[in-house]
């Protein structure tokens, strides 16, 4: 099955325009996690805690292995921040979503997976779907079997209890003709919103599965972010996200790597162009980007071609973090599908770029979830986050950052 992709955003990245956790003084510190092994035995046994609804969620009290967000001291640098998200979250037979779960246990990193709806809603019951502009059960990708809502909901479940971060891809992902969601009002953005909710606390009355275990949180407040489908729709879509409490969205592109601001009061956290080796332009900051300007939209192209391209998907994200890492210190956005276009290239270019990061052992590095992340940005000074916003990319404080963040 092949998800749709944002085709329509990043049409012009190929001209060149982009549309589209260490430890460390300072910042959100992660508590020590135990070894991989150990936290998928954890995972694997369910919390106690309270069901709710038809008990498709159960409130299992607070999260496990989440930082304690700190305020900067004066004269601190700023951690380097790092979140890889991923749209869609669903797992499939390829068992993309156990890898990157896997490889977050290996590096000690938080992520953040932006679960769709319909990936826990049998097609047998798309009739409960009712998305804006479009007929009743309508969807621009497809529904998942009986098997791989399973599969999908046994990821989200330990996802959790490592410590990831479950937001929302919404439902449908539509990204065309007059129901696009880029035509949807904030009022049908909030019935969407509230469908993809619904499908997650009320899987176990629309698949009639019985023998799997709740997820273990409470997803009305689990759920503070997303990313809408093919980057658009934002600016209906922000007070609603407001509205709907909401703290980040991260459907933005083309975004510089500088430090972030608000929209509507909510976090814009968008997906950023950074340097694409051998080429005069930036690249998004995301798979599908990455992709879109080495095969077009061909998602199967001559495996002549993937080794280089690997290679080049790889660099691009590495080049981004050290060009954050070693100037202004703005946090680095990726985002990911789990899918094996060309060859599953770019999933392993994304792993690649991980790894080189976390290789790094830098205690200043921090490998987060987007909740992490602003929950770091809400506890600091807003005057310093404001002068952080004024560094250009690739920009050093000229007095370095003992001075800079001092003088606040």
């Amino acid at each position: 099955m092949t998800r749709r992709s944002l085709l329509t955003a990043t049409a012009g990245a190929a001209m060149g325009t982009v549309a589209g956790c260490g430890g460390g003084s300072g910042g959100s510190r992660p508590n020590a996690a135990p070894p991989a092994a150990s936290v998928s035995q954890g995972a694997t046994a369910q919390p106690t805690g309270t069901p709710i609804g038809d008990g498709s969620t159960a409130d299992t009290g607070p999260q496990p292995f989440q930082p304690e967000a700190e305020r900067l001291a004066p004269g601190q640098t700023p951690p380097q921040f790092v979140i890889f998200s991923w749209d869609g979250a669903g797992e499939l037979d390829n068992g993309l979503f156990a890898r990157f779960r896997k490889l977050a246990q290996d590096h000690d990193a938080k992520m953040t997976f932006f679960l769709s709806g319909l990936y826990v809603l049998p097609e047998s019951k798309k009739h409960l779907y009712r998305p804006p502009n479009n007929p009743i059960g309508a969807s621009a990708i497809g529904y998942f079997s009986d098997k791989h809502i399973r599969m999908t909901l046994e990821q989200v479940r330990l996802a959790w209890l490592e410590g990831h971060e479950i937001g929302t891809h919404f439902n449908g992902h539509f990204c065309d003709g007059h129901g696009s969601v880029g035509n949807w009002t904030p009022a049908q953005w909030e019935s969407e919103t509230r469908q993809a909710v619904e499908f997650v606390t009320r899987w176990r009355t629309n698949t009639g599965f019985t023998d799997l275990p709740p997820l273990p949180f409470d997803y009305h407040k689990e759920l503070k972010g997303g990313r809408t489908p093919c980057l658009l729709g934002q600016k209906n879509w922000l007070p609603t996200a407001k509205k709907l409490g909401f703290r980040y969205d991260a459907s933005s592109s083309g975004g510089l790597q500088i430090w972030p601001g608000k929209l509507h009061d909510v976090w814009d956290l968008p997906l950023q162009s950074i340097p694409f080796p051998g080429r005069k332009f930036e690249v998004l900051s995301m798979d599908f980007n990455m992709m879109f300007n080495q095969s077009g939209n061909a998602t199967k192209s001559d495996p002549r071609n993937y080794p280089a391209w690997r290679e080049q998907a790889a660099q691009a994200y590495i080049a981004g973090f050290h060009r954050a890492y070693e100037t202004n210190r703005a946090p680095l956005f990726i985002g990911n599908h789990l899918e094996q276009w060309n060859g599953g290239i770019y999933m392993d270019a994304v792993e690649q770029a991980l790894k080189h990061i976390a290789s790094l052992g830098k205690r200043d590095v921090r490998l987060v979830s987007f909740k992490q992340f602003v929950n770091w940005l809400d506890v600091q000074d807003p005057r310093l986050v404001a002068k952080l916003r004024t560094l250009n990319v690739g920009e050093r404080p000229k007095e370095g950052w003992k001075a800079f963040t001092a003088a606040v």
